[in-house]
């Protein structure tokens, strides 16, 4: 039997092999992975790993795969799929069997090709990302973050910790404003100037400037930034493009029904990369680590012909700041009303409102309010009832 193989080597990988054998898989399991490191957690690398304070961010001890019969492929990508012949080549050659393929390749940063080779010019996905950057930043003096997504105020959160003066420049009104709409994104702006940080907004980045390394950055408002280090944080895109060919269909990642089960018999997809379809019938693609549990039981459930699990209903994310944490429920939209019900100059709570319901609720450092609202957005609570003074 060539057993499940899984493309891939984060938490979705993790999570998947950990629901098989929790559900009496007993045959092969392999996680083929592009990297030399051992299945990681990626949301520390923004943060306790880019700040010095942890120094591993292993998701399960070697231990783990030895024990439950888990084959780790790694450093090796995996380059092509042929669904007919239920096979995968790896980029040296190699040939994996399987009778189900999971992938589960996450995403790959954006990168902006006019900076060309200039030293000090950084992205932040892997593992390797994160030393690097570290290690730059211990001699840095000004950073200069493009794009003010989670990562990019995360990061910037991290480099102020660390003692570097950080410009963040974010082209939207706001930082976060395409996720939680300019009204919090002021609330945003506000902690990293409190913290020190030059926050830019409603500009670009024209070009970067340098000898053999970083110096400068020009903004489309004509002002010039010297900077000796620069993150780039301008979102991803589903690493996908090894598909090409197949018969996997992709289509702002790969294309799932509601259980992970992709266009091509036997392979089915998780995670960043997978595009599900949800109850409305939409393609959506959820790029949040907690996400990932509740998909790895649905599609192994599915894997294996049992009862889907129940879903968990209610989307949930999170960011730390400094030493806040800015915590999402449900599924806010940049057009839906907010209301701002509490804030002490740092710490908030804002309802989402939209027909007249409560859709989402955002917290900054108010993690027991951001909870309490979970049963309200699941039930479909009218604003007016939430609103209420108690």
């Amino acid at each position: 039997m060539s057993g499940v193989v899984i493309v891939g080597a984060g938490l979705a990988a993790v999570r998947t092999a950990e629901q098989l054998r929790r559900n009496g898989y007993r045959d092969p399991i392999t996680i083929v992975g592009a990297e030399a490191h051992a299945p990681y957690d990626r949301p520390p690398l923004s943060k306790e790993m880019l700040r010095g304070e942890v120094e591993t961010v292993a998701l399960k001890p070697a231990a783990f795969y030895e024990d439950n019969g888990i084959t780790l492929r790694l450093g090796c990508p995996a380059r092509t799929v042929d669904a007919a012949a239920h096979t995968v080549t790896l980029a040296d050659g190699e040939v994996l069997g399987y009778d189900q393929l999971v992938i589960a390749t996450g995403l790959v940063p954006q990168r902006i090709p006019s900076f060309g080779d200039l030293d000090g010019i950084f992205v932040l996905r892997s593992l390797d990302d994160c030393v690097a950057l570290r290690h730059r930043a211990a001699g840095a003096r000004r950073a200069v973050v493009i794009g003010a997504g989670f990562i990019g105020c995360e990061v910037s959160a991290s480099l102020r910790n660390s003692g570097v003066e950080v410009v963040l420049v974010e082209p939207q009104a706001t930082p976060l404003a395409s996720v939680l709409g300019e009204q919090v994104g002021a609330l945003i702006t506000r902690l990293h100037q409190d913290e020190g940080v030059d926050v830019r907004t409603g500009v670009r980045v024209d070009s970067v400037s340098g000898g053999e390394c970083i110096e400068s950055v020009t903004l489309s408002d004509g002002s010039v930034i010297e900077a000796d280090l620069v993150v780039v944080g301008i979102g991803s895109r589903p690493a996908a493009d090894w598909l090409a060919g197949s018969d996997v269909a992709v289509a702002d990642g790969v294309v799932c029904d509601a259980v992970g089960r992709t266009s091509a018999g036997d392979v089915w997809a998780i995670g960043d990369v997978a595009s599900w379809r949800d109850e409305t019938g939409a393609q959506i693609r959820v790029e949040h680590w907690s996400n990932v549990a509740e998909q790895a039981r649905t599609l192994v459930s599915a894997m294996l012909g049992s009862a889907a699990p129940a879903q968990a209903g209610v989307p949930y994310f999170w960011s730390d700041q400094y030493d806040v944490k800015i915590q999402c429920l449900g599924r806010p939209r940049t057009g839906d009303t907010v209301h701002l019900v509490e804030d002490d100059g740092r710490r908030f709570l804002a309802y989402y409102e939209r027909d007249g319901v409560l859709v989402g609720v955002v917290g900054a450092g108010i993690p027991e309010k951001v909870r309490s609202a979970r049963a309200k957005i699941a039930a479909g609570a009218a604003i007016s009832e939430v609103l209420q003074p108690v």
